[in-house]
């Protein structure tokens, strides 16, 4: 197994702590996060805040790695994303594309079905 696919892992199972700084510490200073239904947000600082929102109302969550793979420095990986939220609870499929830069993460593209997860916080 590659360094690059170990950290994505890490990184994927560190969800369940909802720790919005830990988890903006696996990407680069300059790194990127696109949850493809908004716009991307770029810079550290930038990620953790936005993380710490997207975290806010969760009160539980495991991520399951359905397959993950590499090319190059790229370690796509499938992914069904569990979360309890105070709003309601979801079982997502997610694909996350990492873009890896000296171990950390310079651009994470997640992409998944917005309809599912705004269905299920009603």
């Amino acid at each position: 197994m590659s360094d690059n696919i170990r950290i994505v892992e890490e990184f994927v199972a560190a969800w369940s702590s909802l720790d919005a700084a830990r988890l903006a510490g696996y990407f680069c200073d300059d790194g990127s996060y696109h949850n493809m239904p908004s716009q991307p947000v770029t810079g550290k600082e930038n990620v953790e805040k936005f993380i710490e929102q997207f975290l806010s109302n969760w009160t539980e969550t495991d991520w399951d790695i359905i397959n993950i793979t590499e090319q190059g420095e790229t370690v796509f990986c499938e992914r069904l994303d569990r979360t309890k939220t105070q709003r309601g609870n979801v079982d997502l499929p997610c694909f996350g594309v990492f873009e890896m830069e000296g171990g950390k993460i310079k651009v994470w593209r997640d992409y998944f079905d917005l309809g599912t997860f705004t269905k299920a916080m009603v």
